[in-house]
């Protein structure tokens, strides 16, 4: 009987230790459980400092990078100051406590003198050359052999003259010489009062500043510009002037 009662108190006591046993595992665990929590915690407050530091390290680098570049720039130009800047007047008061003596001259570097814009030349009006499209407008009659080329040509001839008659006409006259003083004043003498502010030339015009002959052909060609609107007629005292349009 009694050796009974030591074998159940033995077993309680067993279960009484492994339970004991049970409960120490159990406590193990859950300290281990807070142990790996608060090392995950630490572990990316570490990551955020290390992110926030890298961005600010960026930063850094790129102000810098910028720093260098102004100072790059600071450098160039006290290298590179103009030596046309306003000229800077030195007053009495500009000495009052500077170490420069007011007495003393000082030396200030003249503007350089601007040249004068050179006159602005006056643009000559020339007779715009003809498009197919009007060339095929006129009528057969008025062309006859006449090619599309051969018009166009006349034109270029045309505004020689009118270039070579208007830069005599702008010319200051103290720079002519007698040839270019005669043809002005034929000029002159030719304007009236419905060819004022407009460009013309005369027959003697095409033959002194052009290789045209004045013949029936050269007429047919006069009829198709006046046909296309390029020139009109001003007649008057014998002359005939053939005004751009």
């Amino acid at each position: 009987m009694a050796e009974s009662v030591r074998s159940l108190k033995h077993g309680r006591a067993s279960i009484a230790a492994f339970r004991g046993r049970g409960h120490l595992v159990s406590r193990v665990r859950t300290v281990a459980a807070c142990a790996a929590s608060a090392l995950e915690a630490t572990w990316q407050h570490l990551l955020r400092d290390f992110h926030a530091d890298a961005v600010i390290l960026e930063s850094d680098s790129e102000l810098c990078e910028s720093l260098e570049e102004d100072y790059k720039d600071v450098e160039h130009l006290k290298e590179n100051i103009p030596s046309h800047l306003p000229q800077v007047t030195v007053t009495q008061s500009s000495f009052k406590g500077s170490g420069l003596d007011p007495e003393e001259p000082v030396k200030v570097e003249e503007p350089v003198p601007t040249k004068k814009p050179p006159k602005e030349q006056r643009i000559i009006k020339e007779m715009p050359f003809i498009t197919c499209d009007e060339f095929n407008d006129v009528p057969a009659y008025m062309k006859s052999r006449l090619t599309y080329s051969q018009i166009n040509d006349v034109i270029k001839e045309i505004n020689k003259a009118i270039i070579s008659k208007y830069k005599i006409l702008h010319q200051p006259k103290k720079s002519m010489n007698s040839l270019a003083r005669n043809l002005y004043h034929r000029f002159i003498d030719e304007e009236t009062k419905d060819t004022k502010g407009h460009y013309f030339i005369v027959e003697a015009d095409i033959k002194e500043f052009t290789t045209l002959k004045v013949d029936k052909k050269f007429h047919m060609l006069l009829n198709i510009l006046r046909h296309c609107r390029r020139l009109s007629e001003v007649r008057g005292g014998g002359l005939t002037r053939y005004v751009i349009t």
